[in-house]
């Protein structure tokens, strides 16, 4: 339990707050000094690795654009492939894509048609886990390919958004691991 609790700490203790950003209201959370800091991404790093190892997953999804940045290597950590879900149109080739709905309109994800198959066990992951929609589509987008999903690992959860009953509902048993709730 110790240990959990020296990396909360610090995670915590590298994450800023942004006040009023994007827009007026909103606490923006600021990964960037964790990333920057060699021992915290070091150990944000392990922490998700270790995730990886214990669902059994083959492959990690990072979720565009910071879920890129914190599944990479987590991927390599743990001698994983790495497939990044992107925003519609930013693919080559062909692609599978999952709409979704947001707060005000709509979005679409696209993953490479050829990247997931039938056997696969996908970590997902992302910085943050808020209402969910964008890690519910990838978790149709990954079952749409045929592969199974493993599980979702998130840096933090903004648990006043409500976003885990959604997402537990769509992984059908599979782990949400979140390291924060803030």
């Amino acid at each position: 339990m110790t240990e959990l609790t020296d990396l909360s700490g610090l995670l915590l203790s590298r994450i800023r707050d942004v006040a009023d950003y994007p827009e007026p209201g909103v606490m923006f959370k600021d990964i960037t000094p964790l990333l920057a800091d060699p021992a915290a991404f070091t150990a944000l790093t392990e922490a998700f690795a270790e995730i990886a190892e214990r669902t059994g997953a083959t492959k990690v999804v990072g979720l565009e654009a910071r879920g890129f940045i914190l599944g990479a290597p987590v991927a390599v950590r743990a001698g994983l492939g790495f497939i990044p879900v992107r925003k519609a149109g930013k693919l080559p080739g062909a692609t599978l894509g999952q709409a979704y709905d947001l707060e005000y309109g709509s979005a679409e994800i696209e993953v490479h048609a050829e990247d997931l198959t039938t056997g696969d066990r996908v970590l997902i992951v992302d910085d943050v886990l808020a209402t969910g929609g964008t890690a519910e589509a990838s978790i149709r987008l990954i079952h749409r390919a045929g592969a199974e999903v493993a599980g979702v690992a998130v840096l933090m959860e903004l648990g006043f958004l409500a976003g885990r009953p959604r997402l537990e509902a769509a992984l059908g048993g599979a782990p949400l691991e979140s390291l924060l709730t803030i």
